[in-house]
């Protein structure tokens, strides 16, 4: 017996607080502590302007970790798939073009060719007997 389970299912994820799951909530919170650490840090020397855009820039890695999903990775796998592609595996790639149809057929289109090599010698060797009489 087969129970059958649609996919909605299969990617469910329990919510804790507000919606999140537990890792949005962690890298939430640890966004928002680094943010007031850098107001509270760099506001006498830089002013509200400046602090502001630092806060953001700041806890945006944070969030980063927490929110982004793509093809099934967390942002981390992510950095790591891309660091293991772009910087430690260098090399250079050759595109070269390749006949499949040529591949799978070549022993049978080389037997059509010696067929066909054999009945021209058979006619030049009919031509040349022809010729001597």
């Amino acid at each position: 017996m087969e129970v059958k389970i649609n996919k909605e299912i299969r990617e469910y994820t329990e919510s804790l607080f507000f919606g999140l799951n537990m890792r949005q909530c962690a890298f939430s919170a640890l966004a928002c502590i680094v943010a007031v650490s850098i107001y509270f840090l760099v506001i006498e020397q830089l002013g509200m302007e400046i602090t502001s855009w630092l806060c953001m820039l700041g806890a945006a890695p944070f969030a980063a970790l927490g929110f982004i999903k793509y093809q099934g990775m967390n942002a981390e796998q992510i950095v790591m798939a891309a660091w293991r592609s772009f910087l430690l595996s260098n090399t250079q790639l050759v595109s070269r073009p390749i006949n499949l149809y040529y591949d799978c057929m070549k022993s049978y289109l080389l037997e059509k060719q010696k067929e066909e090599l054999k009945k021209n010698d058979k006619k030049s060797f009919k031509n040349k007997k022809t010729k001597q009489r």
